[in-house]
């Protein structure tokens, strides 16, 4: 799955993903990291509204983004008039305590996610193919070296019976990817099925919903 493929969906309005409302999962849940301080990452961000709610929690956010019409959205709709910057091979988008980075989430560098000590991953690594999701989990730890905190959503179901994305992602394999440099806490499985029409209209059989707390522990000096 090439660039092409999300910036032609953004393209054709094929964003059946987007919510229109705040992820009920993070104000539930986002007491894990009550009192914790710096920015929040949100990887492939779109134009999610969780992040003017992160923000009215009193975080600062630093989103990632390929789509620039992902990005010009997300402000417009937060009625916010950006100050658009170059930084580095991203476009920096930045109002009050809301910043996003246009470009490639494989190009951040270590120093770009200095500030953060949280992410939020609701629709990141369920975007990605089995070979980028590897490639995704390496890249955290690389930028991360200092350890970090993260809050992930997941969708698990017969993968066979439809494809991807968003890309079904079991339990087991969170543990397969996290497991040997984080520690790893499941907050909720909730079978939500019957809240899911696209679901429910392409004949899958059963969709569960998964949280995890994930504690990234610093790379060993």
């Amino acid at each position: 799955m090439n660039p092409e493929f999300w910036l032609a969906r953004w393209e054709n309005g094929e964003i059946g993903f987007h919510l229109d409302h705040v992820n009920p999962h993070l104000p539930e849940h986002s007491s894990s990291f009550a009192g914790m301080t710096g920015q929040v990452l949100v990887p492939l961000c779109g134009k999610t509204i969780d992040m003017q709610w992160l923000c009215q929690q009193g975080c600062s956010v630093l989103g990632v983004e390929l789509s620039e019409l992902a990005v010009k959205a997300f402000f417009e709709q937060a009625s916010l008039t950006p100050e658009v910057t170059q930084h580095g091979p991203f476009q920096r988008w930045q109002a009050g305590c809301l910043e996003i980075l246009c470009g490639d989430f494989f190009q951040l560098t270590a120093a770009d996610v200095a500030a953060c000590t949280v992410i939020y991953d609701r629709a990141a690594l369920i975007a990605l193919p089995p070979e980028l999701r590897t490639r995704y989990v390496h890249h955290l730890r690389a930028i991360f070296p200092q350890g970090v905190q993260m809050l992930l959503i997941t969708l698990d179901y017969p993968q066979h019976e439809i494809n991807g994305p968003p890309f079904s992602i079991s339990a087991q394999e969170v543990q397969d990817w996290y497991a040997a440099y984080s520690d790893i806490r499941q907050l909720a499985s909730l079978d939500v099925l019957q809240q899911n029409e696209r679901f429910l209209q392409r004949g899958v059989s059963s969709l569960t919903e998964q949280v995890f707390h994930i504690g990234i522990r610093p790379c060993a000096s």
